[in-house]
């Protein structure tokens, strides 16, 4: 059998789509986001890689678990989030939540509505936002805003990268009943250009997804701690974009991603008006 180690991408933080303990998250909150970050990253890369058997990849996985919860000393990764949630007094729950939805890609392959969607998102995404508040000490009246983001998140992703996961693992996030409703199969993510057909399936989830954005807007605002309201408010603000892309763009044939400079762009933008909300919030 494989090891953990033998299954990584190489992908690392500054690869993602939306900013992972980026320069505005306190240096004192760095260390425990990204032990988490390393966990998850390694636990991804295990469940999505493509020539790995899904019994094996389970067998590693609770390899992970085993050293995430101190009965295992053998994966790396593992070990060292178990350390340093210990030293910071924070919850493995949230760790033990996104394992489960790693499980799931071992073996599930399609999601028969939003709401089975959805539920994957309550392990795959929702859990990640929970723990970075908890590591800044925020209050849990938060975690519906996050939840609401960290699935939007979700969906954005898997409407972005829906061409490359049915190629790749054929894996299909886009709801079956969606697809059995507009007429078409999953076979149509095959093409080089979607059908007007699967088109307006993932507009329409974009535009489904745009109400979770609505519910996360108030996130960044609630946060006591600037710099991680700075950084929610900038993933939000980058969410808000791609999804409106994904109403207008097809992303098995056009780019549905931000450019360093799209980013830096976007920051700039709105800066002011999370500078004069954060001054609003103050008086």
């Amino acid at each position: 059998m494989s090891s953990v180690a033998e299954l990584q991408s190489g992908k690392g933080h500054r690869d993602e789509n939306f900013p992972v303990a980026s320069f505005l998250i306190a240096p004192r909150h760095r260390a425990p986001v990204l032990a988490f970050y390393n966990f998850v990253r390694a636990a991804d890369d295990v469940a999505d890689n493509a020539s790995t058997p899904p019994e094996e990849k389970l067998a590693l996985l609770e390899q992970m678990r085993a050293s995430l919860v101190g009965k295992s000393e053998c994966v790396p990764q593992g070990v060292a989030l178990r350390v340093i949630l210990e030293e910071r007094g924070l919850p493995v729950v949230h760790a033990l939540d996104l394992l489960e939805a790693f499980r799931r890609d071992c073996t599930k392959l399609h999601y028969r509505d939003w709401d089975d969607l959805i539920d994957y998102c309550r392990y795959s995404a929702m859990p990640v936002g929970r723990f970075v508040l908890d590591v800044h000490g925020e209050n849990k009246s938060l975690w519906p805003a996050n939840d609401a983001l960290c699935a939007a998140l979700q969906v954005i992703n898997h409407l972005q990268d829906c061409a490359k996961d049915f190629s790749e693992l054929n894996r299909v996030y886009i709801p079956q009943a969606l697809l059995a409703a507009a007429g078409i199969g999953t076979q149509a993510l095959g093409e080089d250009k979607a059908n007007p057909a699967l088109a307006g399936v993932i507009s329409g989830l974009a535009r489904r997804n745009a109400e979770l954005l609505e519910i996360s807007r108030p996130f960044a605002r609630g946060i006591k701690d600037g710099r991680l309201a700075l950084e929610v408010d900038l993933i939000q603000t980058l969410a808000d974009d791609l999804n409106t892309m994904l109403m207008n763009r097809d992303p098995l044939s056009q780019a549905v991603h931000h450019s360093k400079m799209d980013v830096a762009a976007l920051f700039m933008k709105r800066l002011p008006a999370f500078a004069l909300m954060r001054l609003m919030r103050k008086t």
